[in-house]
């Protein structure tokens, strides 16, 4: 019998089995092999998926055989198989790579729990991603941010603030989840389904029900906390300061860029374009406070002396850029979305690692310890400048195309302020990105390097540097950004005017 049909499952299944059975091995190096094994085929599985939503168009997979909408569907389109290789795609590189980063920062009794909480985390964003059951959705949440917080305390072995940020993160997290599944109970009384095809087909004749805007209301705020949307964004500094390395990679590049997906299938495939853009204000909301996100982290990431705490608070400029485009809109500023998700994830994920790499020979972070490590770390060095340079947006990144949909989206819409924002944010960045590779590169060498001088192992600048080369080839490839990314974004924006 040939497992084609069941790809769809075996996406989620086998982190989530893998995640299990190393739970029960208790074995760090089988934990290790285990979880690279799993992480590297379960990318395959979502490429192999991706393949076939292109060449068939929506796939649909019943669970347990019971069709929607009575039973749990996962349904896969050209916008979730492109979220599903990205997730597993970044698992797939950090995962393998992380042996080295694990055994200096998590307690060697913790080695196995780390791998099976990140397999679980990841299977948590896999479920979230392919579902197409509201409920199930919240259930898939629930079981990534709850070893997410896990995670970001095993950190507490390096810095016990881990701690705090991991408990600050649990209650922030824990609110969000409150008004999503508040919005979801009064979605549900008021459409009878929880399936999310037929929610959108009921909602169609519901529009000016109170019980449905409200419910709009608390979803649209809840998956605010969820993604890091300023205001509500105070958890992801000390969670991704504190975080062992390969968390803080994995999450930069993964979680946030979940919470997006969901916030543009509930406000375009769920909600449409009517309700979330004429009738309620959903995008004046959601495009306020992505404005803000973006000159407001970038004034934060610019008074930084921690570069992690600098990384985080860019993130918070970056994750307003993403949903500036998805305010818009329009096919355009979609396209800026999506084609921001991929960059920002490939861009954060390898600085997270290249900054772990100056954590493991240095001891930390601060300024004061990047100081001159060209000198000394020349990959690293590059991985840093390649990355800011893609932060910045600067032409042959893909940070350039993605603000450069953004602009034009804006400007096709008439909102000039909000593509002058835009533009100031990339001046911002150009700030924060200078100052760090001035001491970087120009800064006399610290002295408070524990070891002698050199590269960290190659586990830490050799993703890093790969996952750059994809940031590159997004910049410089029209076949991605014009293919599969342009026909999603037409798809989502085709009730638009």
């Amino acid at each position: 019998m040939t497992l084609t049909p069941q790809v769809p499952a075996l996406v989620v299944l086998v982190p989530l089995l893998a995640g299990v059975v190393i739970g029960l091995v208790r074995h760090a190096g089988l934990a290790w092999l285990l979880a690279s094994l799993a992480s590297v085929t379960t990318f395959a599985l979502t490429l192999a998926l991706a393949a076939r939503v292109q060449a068939e168009g929506v796939v649909i997979y019943a669970m347990g055989g019971w069709a929607a909408p009575t039973g749990i569907e996962l349904r896969v389109d050209a916008l979730n198989a492109l979220v599903l290789a990205l997730v597993a795609g970044m698992a797939a590189v950090i995962v393998p790579t992380s042996r080295a980063s694990v055994a200096r920062e998590v307690p060697a009794d913790r080695h196995d729990q780390f791998y099976a909480l990140v397999l679980l985390c990841v299977a948590g964003m896999l479920g979230v991603t392919a579902t197409g059951d509201a409920f199930n959705l919240y259930v898939l949440i629930e079981i990534s941010s709850l070893t997410a917080y896990a995670l970001v305390a095993l950190g507490r072995s390096r810095d016990r603030r881990a701690l705090t940020a991991s408990f600050q993160y649990l209650i922030m997290g824990s609110i969000g989840a409150s008004f999503l599944l508040v919005g979801l109970g009064y979605l549900f009384l008021a459409t009878g389904t929880l399936n999310m095809a037929d929610m959108a087909v009921r909602l169609a004749d519901l529009h000016g029900s109170t019980t449905v805007r409200t419910g709009v209301a608390f979803v649209i705020v809840g998956l605010s906390l969820k993604m890091a949307l300023f205001p509500v964004h105070q958890w992801m500094a000390d969670a991704y300061t504190y975080a062992p390395t390969s968390v803080t990679a994995l999450m930069a590049s993964t979680a946030t860029k979940v919470g997006v997906y969901i916030t543009i299938r509930f406000v375009y495939t769920i909600f449409g374009h009517e309700l979330s853009f004429v009738i309620m204000p959903t995008d004046a909301f959601l495009l306020a406070f992505a404005c803000l996100a973006i000159v407001v982290g970038s004034l934060q990431a610019i008074r930084q002396h921690d570069v992690r705490r600098l990384l985080a608070y860019s993130s918070v400029a970056q994750i307003g850029y993403l949903v500036l485009g998805l305010a818009l809109g329009s096919a355009l500023g979609l396209s800026g979305t999506l084609v921001h998700l991929l960059n920002h994830a490939l861009v954060k994920g390898a600085l997270f690692l290249a900054v772990g790499a100056v954590v493991y020979r240095q001891g930390g972070a601060t300024m004061h310890e990047l100081t001159g490590i060209a000198r000394r770390m020349p990959l690293t060095a590059a991985a840093i400048a390649v990355g800011g340079l893609g932060l910045i947006g600067v032409p042959l990144t893909g940070g350039f195309v993605s603000k450069w949909y953004l602009v034009a989206g804006a400007l096709e819409a008439g909102l000039w302020p909000v593509a002058v924002v835009v533009l100031v944010g990339s001046l911002l960045a150009v700030a924060y990105v200078l100052r760090l590779l001035q001491v970087v590169y120009f800064g006399e060498p610290g002295t408070v390097a524990p070891e002698p001088a050199g590269e960290a192992p190659a586990s830490f600048w050799a993703p890093a540097l790969l996952l750059l080369l994809g940031s590159v080839a997004l910049g410089v490839s029209g076949q991605l950004t014009g293919g599969l990314i342009a026909a999603a974004a037409g798809a989502l924006a085709g009730g638009a005017p």
